[in-house]
């Protein structure tokens, strides 16, 4: 298997579809329809929620490990595996799916830079043919290390080298808008909505000076970052942003839908 970086573009995926290498699996995290009107030769489709508990009130943690057994037995899962992701929304899926990776120590992905939407804005080949994959007995556990969870926030908050990233709409942010009993921001929290981050005129690629856009909002490559927003969906996609820019970035898995459901965590309003 060749190395392939962390982020592919499509006509590098395009070439290296011409001859695949061994061990290489596609996931195609779109919406279904999407899915079956035409996806990448090769990609298997992953319905979003699989990677959630969707267990109230935080749906977005990981799931059991007996769960992400299922998925990764459905997509022939080894350990020489590299999962290339894309979904058709700028990366909060695929994103997801990085950090799921990441939680379960299998290091071997790519993210096609800016997803269906960069592919079809090159002209590039869909099918509607849905490849044959033998079901795997995978061992997965889950790295606790990679869980940020309350107590570990909550032991930082004010430590000039820690910074929450608050991937949220500016509404949910500043409180006006709530999706859990608490309204506003884990106390310090810096905002940075994840569409900010997607170059809206390049097929929803990265942005290419995402590095100093983020820097100005002092989100820098010194501080540890914990990057959340109300279910680790969005925020799937600024983990993958941390990721590539060489970031110490980890992910908040029960987000907002947690901390804002918790009679001891503490709450700002405002901008």
């Amino acid at each position: 298997m060749v190395s392939l970086p962390l982020l592919l573009e499509p006509d590098e995926l395009a070439l290296l579809l011409e001859n695949p290498p061994e061990h290489l699996q596609l996931v195609d995290l779109c919406a279904e329809q999407t899915y079956n009107s035409g996806h990448i030769q090769g990609a298997l489709h992953i319905p979003p929620q699989m990677l959630m508990s969707n267990i109230p009130p935080a749906p977005g943690r990981i799931p059991t490990v007996e769960q992400l057994t299922r998925l990764f037995s459905f997509l022939g899962y080894t350990p020489e595996s590299h999962f290339v992701v894309y979904d058709d929304e700028g990366g909060g899926w695929a994103g997801r799916f990085i950090w799921t990776l990441d939680a379960i120590g299998h290091e071997k992905y790519s993210y096609l830079n800016g997803g269906l939407q960069a592919w079809k804005n090159a002209n590039l080949p869909l099918t509607d043919e849905v490849p044959q994959v033998t079901p795997t007995q995978p061992d997965i556990s889950i790295n606790a290390d990679k869980l940020i969870e309350i107590p570990d926030i909550m032991a930082k908050l004010g430590d000039p080298n820690f910074a929450i990233w608050d991937a949220r709409s500016a509404a949910e942010y500043r409180g006006e808008r709530a999706a859990a009993p608490k309204a506003g921001h884990i106390p310090g929290a810096i905002h940075c909505e994840w569409t900010e981050l997607m170059d809206h005129k390049n097929g929803l690629r990265i942005r290419p000076d995402a590095r100093e856009y983020l820097a100005a909002k002092g989100l820098t490559v010194d501080k540890e970052i914990v990057t959340h927003c109300q279910s680790h969906h969005r925020s799937g996609f600024t983990y993958l942003v941390g990721k590539a820019l060489g970031l110490n970035v980890e992910a908040y898995h029960g987000s907002w839908a947690e901390w804002g459901n918790h009679p001891d965590t503490p709450v700002e309003t405002g901008s």
